[in-house]
Parts: C-alpha cells; sequence; structure tokens
C-alpha cells in the first residue's frame, strides 16, 4: 500500500526547470529551495530535460511558474518560452536565464516575465523568482 503523507492544507506550486544539462537544473533547485517567502507557497520543482518533457508538463495545466534555461540544446529557452506563450491560454510566467547579463535585452522576443543570467546566482534567483510568482498573484493569500 502506497499512502501519501503530505500536508494537503498547505498550499504548493509545481515550478517547472527547463534545462538540457542537469547541473543547470540542480543549481536552480537548490537555489530555489522549497519556499521562497513566507507570503508564498511552498515548491515542487519538476525538472524537464527535452522540449517534449516541457509540452508535456506545460499542457497538463499543473506548472504555475517555469524556468526555462536559453543555452539549453537542441531547443533553447527563449524560442520554447514565446513557443508556450503563443499556444498557452492564460501561460504561466516564465523566466528564461540567458548566457549573460548583457544578453537580457534578448529575452524580450521571448515574451518572459523575467530574465536571469547564467551562472545561476543562489542569492539574487529566489528573490527573483518570487517576485516573478507575487506578480501572478500566487501569493498564499490568492490562494487561501
Amino acid at each position: 500500500m502506497n499512502e501519501s503523507h503530505a500536508d494537503t492544507s498547505t498550499p504548493t506550486v509545481d515550478v517547472l526547470v527547463y534545462s538540457d544539462d542537469r547541473r543547470v537544473r540542480e543549481q536552480v533547485r537548490v537555489a530555489l529551495g522549497r519556499r521562497l517567502s513566507a507570503d508564498l507557497p511552498e515548491l515542487r520543482v519538476v525538472e524537464a530535460a527535452t522540449q517534449p518533457a516541457v509540452l508535456d508538463a506545460m499542457d497538463s495545466g499543473k506548472i504555475s511558474v517555469a524556468i526555462f534555461d536559453a543555452e539549453a540544446v537542441p531547443s533553447g529557452g527563449m524560442g520554447l518560452c514565446r513557443q508556450m506563450h503563443d499556444e498557452i491560454p492564460d501561460c504561466p510566467p516564465i523566466m528564461v536565464i540567458v548566457a549573460r547579463e548583457q544578453d537580457a535585452w534578448l529575452a524580450t522576443w521571448s515574451r518572459a516575465e523575467a530574465v536571469a543570467a547564467h551562472p545561476v546566482d543562489p542569492i539574487r534567483l529566489p528573490g527573483q523568482v518570487a517576485d516573478m510568482m507575487r506578480r501572478a498573484g500566487l501569493g498564499v493569500e490568492a490562494n487561501a
């Protein structure tokens, strides 16, 4: 028998992290932790290494926030971000991680709600994601 012991009263959001590089996915997952702030729900990180996995996760309707690696190959995060905004009504907010801070302007084409730069900054990234979640109305009060 397999019973779930999760506390269903604690709000959680699913965060999709896409990169073909497992180290990037791990850096993002570790930087995010389980909860970004007391006013935000707990996080459940869903990892994807391929475009089909991203499409499946996004089509599930369970993803509240996504973080895409713009440097992923063969499907880069910027193109995938634009595709999601074109194809998904009420697309969840997406952050794109670009190669360098100077490349942030490129992400405007993708319609990303937020942009970060490599290497993943474990201090700045959680704050950026928290701000994106608040702008999307994903605070605990909004989910209560």
